[in-house]
């Protein structure tokens, strides 16, 4: 019986939301999907952050993820845009949490240093790295679809460091 973990990997936007899956054997990454949620922009705050949840979910339930990763806000020079972040993020991190998943976050620098080797990367640098690791993965990938999986594959390298569950008790 072989022992692969499904893991998820979130890039938090209020405009869009990226996920990426991967699944992890030993050392080995395979691609299994990704995408880009994208709330309308005319809709009022809390249904698009409603929007992004119930998305999310199905997202989950389609492919049973075992566990997830988020990326942290950056915090701008805009109060109210890191704050509408935050709450995009919120919303974001709830959908894996009530599927019973604990949901690890990383710092931006850290999944670029991870992903790239250099914390300063830009997102076509990410981008080209993604690629190269998940080369299964769809050319036409969106940024944010490729900075979820950079995330998933963030937390692939760092999960056995963290000692992580598969699933919340």
């Amino acid at each position: 019986m072989k022992n692969v973990v499904r893991i998820l990997g979130l890039d938090p936007g209020l405009r869009r939301l990226g996920w990426g899956l991967i699944d992890v054997e030993g050392a080995r990454l395979s691609w299994v999907a990704h995408g880009v949620i994208e709330p309308p922009s005319d809709l009022d705050l809390s249904v698009r952050l409603l929007h992004l949840f119930e998305a999310l979910s199905a997202v989950i339930a389609e492919w049973t993820p075992d566990e997830a990763a988020i990326e942290e806000t950056f915090v701008n020079m805009n109060p109210s845009s890191t704050l509408k972040l935050g709450h995009a993020r919120a919303a974001a991190m709830l959908a894996p949490a009530k599927a019973g998943m604990r949901v690890a976050e990383y710092a931006a620098l850290d999944i670029k240093k991870s992903v790239v080797g250099a914390g300063k990367a830009d997102k076509e640098q990410v981008l080209f790295m993604v690629r190269r690791l998940l080369p299964k993965a769809d050319a036409a990938m969106k940024a944010d679809a490729a900075d979820a999986l950079a995330c998933a594959i963030t937390h692939a390298h760092k999960r056995k460091m963290n000692g992580l569950k598969r699933r919340l008790a």
